[in-house]
């Protein structure tokens, strides 16, 4: 991957991180009690404002897009949490537990946007903020249809590989909105 997209993805995920760890230290780890489907609709909720901001071209309510693809990288990530602490009891669980955790994600994340950079040639830069928001849309209609055949597939990758895409293409948003700077 090229350098400078390894920089910018890795000073988006920090913030995203850090906002996290304060939203963490704030709330707990209430999201613990969500089912996964229900953080889908979370993400989807985020996603389909956005959408429909792009197209109505104004909001009302002021807060940023950029604020919802952070949500949807960190709902996505708390997700894949869900699935990696599936067997944890725990309502609450302390960051320094979670922290690896995380950060084991984000890597493998990363490691697949690298791959797919280097066969797709970073085409993601010659995209839309507008096309990349409908392939997150499409890929929470896969993982809703996934969710709803109680994780079996046929041919298709899992709900696991749905929400790293969905990270990556929201990090390739966040980048091409200038958050990382």
């Amino acid at each position: 991957m090229e350098n400078k997209t390894s920089n910018e993805y890795t000073q988006v995920i920090a913030r995203c991180k850090e906002l996290f760890r304060k939203k963490t230290i704030d709330y707990g780890t209430a999201w613990r009690i969500l089912r996964l489907s229900s953080i889908t609709d979370q993400i989807f909720i985020k996603a389909q404002r956005i959408r429909s901001i792009q197209e109505k071209g104004n909001q009302k309510v002021e807060d940023p897009i950029v604020d919802e693809f952070v949500g949807i990288i960190n709902y996505c990530l708390i997700a894949l949490l869900q699935i990696s602490f599936e067997k944890d009891e725990r309502m609450e669980i302390p960051f320094d537990d979670i922290e690896p955790v995380y950060d084991k994600w984000v890597s493998q994340t990363k490691g697949l946007l690298e791959n797919k950079n280097h066969d797709y040639g970073e085409a993601w830069r010659d995209m839309r903020v507008s096309s990349m928001t409908d392939i997150i849309l499409m890929k929470l209609y896969r993982v809703k249809q996934i969710e709803d055949n109680e994780g079996q597939t046929l041919v298709s990758e899992g709900i696991e590989a749905n929400y790293q895409d969905m990270i990556n293409y929201s990090v390739f948003c966040l980048i091409k909105l200038n958050y990382h700077a």
